[in-house]
């Protein structure tokens, strides 16, 4: 089992392990935000039932109200008329039971003025309008909810009784408007934090509100698609109040419940979020790694090689000056130059090469014959170009040339020493496309990117650092791209080589 086969073993196992850690990890919250969400809605429903009773309470008290309000204007026009029969009755008649009603009168406000408003008697005034004299303004309005009895004296005397509902009525209708009033304030202000708008029958005027952000209160818009969204989750509760008439109370679930929801959501997020910032940091950290132990291994090895090479030179210079001609020189310095070439490769990992404008068809021909007459009889070489043209574009030909032997070597190793070669150049609008085909042994789906990975090798010997380089010059060096394009098990392989133009 190579180190990619172990590699990937393991991406699973921990992989599997992180799933199993978060899964739980999430469902325990899960778990923890379902029963926190439970208990609000416990909360909101208890807060619902306790607004219903305090409702019938106030409706009691309110019905209660009613009734005596009825009797206290029966008792005002009871007063009104043993006033009038005692003003207006004859002197025949028996007047002692209205003015013993009259006598008895220790609630209801009476003030007797002349046509002036002059104040000529009064009765169970409030302090401070006692010591009144004129019946005008304010005073008069407070006496003027019931229509005033004229008393006529004679034709040049006229007084006029005016009345109103007693003290202790008063008190009461201020105290039970004060006990709405506080009970729409506590709905809205709720302990519970639930939010809550309390409307008029029509749902379009707002009376009280509470739990919700005031400033937006104020948008309309906002105000309507709340109450859409609390009638959605809650019928509204419906009161009818002597003062405000028929009210509605809407109401949902809190913020905070509503966030929640969301929380599990949110920490997948977050988890996933962390753990691609450490893959790529990790990833990064790793690369640059690698790219100082590439740089440094080919800086060593264009060293190593290059002691030899000059002693090398220099023994073929002395073979040349030999009068008698020795065979196999020039092929000697041929491979001489070879080896000056792959030093000067080496040399270039880790630095930034310069493109230069290159013939591309020419210098993969250069390529192929270089080739050709160094591997087996039995290896076919082809190259296609489409269309059949001379293709200029920016390249680094030592380099460039490195990446084309990579390939066609490892499609030889692929091959067994045994089939073809098939390079195609495909000239496009902004880009080259370059083919290289073998009819080797293929190479599985699962390994199309792994084949690029250092130490990756279906081989033997070998550092497996061949398509490794080729990826590095051409993406990093060349800004293209190279890729799998396609392979069958038994038929044969396709890389795609993309430069820009």
């Amino acid at each position: 089992m190579n180190i990619y086969s172990q590699k990937k073993r393991w991406k699973i196992i921990l992989a599997t392990m992180a799933l199993i850690i978060i899964s739980a990890s999430i469902f325990y919250t899960n778990l923890l935000v379902t029963r926190f969400a439970n208990e609000e809605r416990t909360r909101v429903k208890v807060w619902a039932e306790t607004v219903q009773r305090r409702i019938r309470m106030i409706s009691y008290n309110e019905s209660f109200y009613a009734q005596i309000s009825k009797q206290e204007r029966e008792r005002v026009e009871l007063l009104a008329k043993a006033y009038r029969r005692l003003l207006d009755g004859s002197d025949n008649e028996d007047l002692t039971f209205f003015l013993e009603i009259i006598s008895n009168n220790n609630s209801i406000p009476v003030i007797v003025a002349d046509e002036k408003g002059q104040i000529l008697m009064s009765k169970n005034l409030s302090p401070g309008e006692d010591t009144i004299k004129q019946l005008q303004g304010e005073l008069l309005a407070r006496f003027s909810v019931y229509e005033p009895i004229s008393i006529q004296y004679s034709f040049q005397n006229k007084e006029v009784l005016y009345y109103r509902e007693s003290r202790v009525f008063s008190d009461l209708r201020r105290v039970l408007d004060d006990l709405v009033s506080s009970f729409l304030a506590e709905v809205a202000s709720n302990a519970s934090n639930v939010p809550v708008i309390i409307t008029d029958s029509t749902s379009r005027k707002v009376i009280q509100f509470g739990n919700i952000d005031q400033k937006k209160m104020q948008d309309s818009v906002f105000i309507q698609s709340q109450l859409a969204l609390m009638a959605a989750e809650n019928t509204p509760i419906e009161l009818n109040f002597l003062d405000y008439g028929k009210t509605l109370i809407h109401y949902k679930s809190s913020e905070l419940l509503h966030q929640m929801q969301y929380f599990p959501l949110a920490q997948i997020l977050i988890i996933a979020l962390f753990l691609l910032i450490a893959y790529l940091l990790f990833s990064y950290a790793r690369r640059s790694e690698q790219n100082q132990v590439w740089a440094g291994m080919a800086k060593e090895t264009a060293h190593q090689i290059g002691t030899p090479l000059s002693s090398l030179m220099a023994w073929i210079e002395l073979l040349k000056m030999n009068p008698a001609k020795i065979d196999g020189i020039d092929e000697m310095e041929k491979d001489i130059q070879r080896l000056e070439m792959i030093t000067e490769r080496f040399s270039k990992i880790g630095s930034a090469p310069i493109l230069e404008p290159a013939n591309l068809v020419a210098e993969i021909e250069e390529t192929i014959d270089y080739l050709r007459v160094r591997s087996s009889k039995k290896i076919e070489f082809q190259l296609v170009v489409l269309p059949s043209e001379t293709i200029i574009i920016p390249l680094n030909i030592s380099l460039f040339k490195w990446v084309i032997e990579n390939l066609c070597k490892n499609a030889i190793d692929a091959m067994s020493g045994s089939g073809k070669i098939k390079i195609t150049i495909q000239n496009e609008d902004d880009v080259v496309k370059i083919d290289v085909s073998d009819t080797g042994k293929g190479i599985h789906k699962s390994d199309y990117q792994t084949v690029f990975n250092p130490g990756f090798s279906s081989k033997k010997r070998g550092w497996g650092l061949g398509l490794t380089l080729a990826q590095r010059i051409v993406r990093e060096y060349h800004k293209g791209k190279i890729y799998v394009k396609s392979s069958s098990i038994g038929e044969g392989t396709t890389f795609r080589i993309v430069l820009n133009k």
